[in-house]
């Protein structure tokens, strides 16, 4: 065994401490669960946890409709032009990334107010503003793989500039866009803060686990979590599955 070999197995054990760690939690939280398998079938049953479970799932999945239509383009335009103030364009999408949600939520209803205030609308608007980075990030790099050339030669035969968008660079940058899709979800399931200050009702599944913990501590909070977890996982798991098949067609 070479020196180079050593350097490897030392990283992997390294990385593996964050994976433990990771993994851990999710594991522990399961196990607990199935330990209990009466309350879980309860909590089921509950039509309040039903309900905040459709909530969380819907404004995802319309979150994530809203930063394709609008962020698609945009990634498209940061890749292929050139213009003053790119940059700063490039920073005001990463901005929502380093602001807290809470401040978020603030921001949004000071701006807002009471359009927002408990509704739908407020809650789609959270998950967009903290989430669409990732759809317009994935998209611009998706383009940006895409050899420029392949679009001039489409032009050259007689395709115009949305046609070739559409025939040649979206396709090509296809696995890119919806990888920035599945994070785009994934991260308007997860969110909390921005939420909890723009619209506690209607309620959200992240809502009801913290409304839960606060009121009847991990016993009741427990499985609504576990529920998330598994949903979350199973969509995450199939979107991921359903991006591989995409690429493995696209390089065949």
């Amino acid at each position: 065994m070479n020196r180079r070999d050593y350097i490897d197995i030392f990283f992997i054990i390294l990385g593996s401490f964050l994976l433990f760690y990771i993994i851990l939690p999710i594991f522990t939280l399961l196990l607990r669960q199935c330990l209990d398998i009466g309350t879980l079938i309860k909590v089921l049953r509950d039509e309040v946890v039903l309900n905040a479970l459709k909530n969380t799932f819907l404004t995802a999945g319309i979150t994530t409709l809203i930063a394709l239509v609008l962020g698609v383009p945009l990634g498209y335009v940061l890749a292929r032009k050139e213009f003053r103030y790119k940059s700063l364009i490039q920073g005001i999408v990463d901005v929502p990334i380093v602001i807290p949600h809470s401040v978020v939520g603030i921001m949004l209803l000071t701006t807002f107010s009471d359009a927002i205030l408990d509704s739908y609308l407020g809650i789609i608007m959270a998950m967009l503003f903290v989430s669409a980075s990732f759809t317009i990030n994935s998209a611009r790099d998706g383009f940006l793989a895409v050899d420029k050339k392949l679009e001039d030669v489409a032009r050259t035969l007689g395709a115009g500039k949305f046609k070739t968008f559409l025939t040649v660079s979206l396709p090509l940058a296809f696995a890119s866009i919806l990888s920035g899709a599945i994070m785009t979800f994934a991260r308007a399931v997860s969110e909390v803060g921005a939420i909890l200050v723009v619209a506690y009702y209607p309620k959200t599944a992240q809502i009801l686990v913290l409304e839960y913990f606060e009121n009847f501590g991990l016993k009741y909070s427990t499985p609504i979590s576990v529920i998330l977890i598994v949903l979350s996982l199973t969509i995450f798991a199939i979107l991921r599955w359903l991006l591989k098949r995409s690429d493995r067609h696209a390089k065949a």
